[in-house]
């Protein structure tokens, strides 16, 4: 089964809205394994289920029980990506929603949204952009629904306005915070996530429709589309490198016979994704590697085994070689940190 991916644009866009909340990303960042630059890496996409780590950490660092609500308020509008060019070269708002459905995988692979049209003066968005697990906590399905009304804001001039919003989750207080800041009325606990809006906000002009850029946009979505096609097995290798790394197994050609392919179509499909089997298996270790020392207080014998080293003189060399200090230093960094934040 295809794992499923987050765009980066979704990771930079809460991560902007931590920086502007004062939020130590820092801290956040090592106990998730990853750093700044990983953020800004090209053509990012993110595991789907690591949103559940992602929100429990960032609740647990700012020991805010509201923060996806909180962060909402700070995420920037969601620009200069080609979804939103395809709004802005729409005839219509509902036009420009209609098309963008068509290419939700660009934002999400979990994204399921489907728009309802009621015949009258309402009609509503399932705003289902998530898996179950991780829009039943909360923090994703709150922020999020802000980023929505956010950018449905920016590509309307200012009329959108939501009439009604429905989460899945459950809230046993601050029902009437989350209303205040939509601006609407809200529900909790329902059977999927929903945004009404007036019906006439569909056949709202866009002053930015131009016809020729909006064959130019729809072909440069499709072969955004066709190159998450090709990334697709970057994913699928990063998935069984997790489930073998401590069974020493974790090589080009067993990888390849559970993909069900040949080694030689395994290595080509990953250059075709402008990287190579060495190089995923090594980010990933990395990345655990980060996590593992930085959020446990496993021993550093444990954590080479968990990261698929045979001995820890490999293990000390390799991160040295990724982070510039020891495994150790690492440890008593993120220690001090955390140290220094809690005070």
């Amino acid at each position: 089964m295809q794992e499923q991916r987050d765009s980066g644009v979704l990771f930079r866009l809460v991560y902007q809205a931590m920086q502007k909340a004062g939020v130590d990303t820092d801290v956040i960042f090592r106990r998730l394994g990853v750093d700044e630059n990983y953020l800004q890496r090209e053509n990012l996409r993110t595991p789907h289920a690591a949103q559940v780590l992602f929100w429990q950490v960032v609740e647990d660092v700012t020991g805010d029980p509201d923060i996806g609500l909180h962060l909402g308020l700070h995420v920037p509008t969601y620009k200069g990506q080609v979804l939103e060019y395809l709004f802005l070269s729409s005839p219509t708002f509902g036009d420009g929603l209609r098309r963008a459905k068509n290419y939700q995988r660009l934002l999400t692979d979990a994204a399921d949204l489907e728009l309802h049209e009621h015949g009258g003066e309402s009609c509503h968005l399932v705003l289902n952009a998530a898996a179950e697990e991780i829009r039943r906590i909360g923090h994703f399905s709150e922020c999020f629904v802000q980023g929505v009304l956010t950018f449905f804001n920016s590509v309307t001039d200012g009329q959108f306005r939501p009439s009604a919003v429905h989460f899945e989750h459950e809230r046993s207080q601050g029902q009437d915070r989350v209303a205040e800041i939509l601006g609407c009325s809200v529900r909790f606990g329902q059977g999927e996530t929903r945004l009404y809006f007036p019906a006439n906000l569909l056949t709202h002009p866009s002053p930015h429709h131009e016809p020729g850029l909006l064959a130019l946009h729809e072909r440069f979505a499709s072969e955004q589309v066709a190159e998450l096609e090709k990334q697709d097995i970057v994913g699928d290798v990063e998935r069984l490198v997790a489930q073998q790394l401590d069974s020493g197994e974790v090589t080009l050609d067993a990888v390849a016979t559970r993909l069900n392919m040949k080694p030689r179509t395994l290595r080509t499909r990953l250059t075709e994704a402008n990287t190579s089997f060495n190089q995923v298996v090594s980010q990933f270790r990395y990345r655990l590697a980060c996590r593992l020392l930085a959020a446990t207080n496993e021993s550093i014998d444990e954590i080479v085994y968990l990261t698929g080293f045979s001995e820890p003189s490999t293990f000390y060399r390799a991160f040295k070689r990724w982070s510039g200090m020891t495994p150790i230093e690492y440890r008593r960094q993120s220690a001090e940190r955390d140290e220094a934040m809690a005070t």
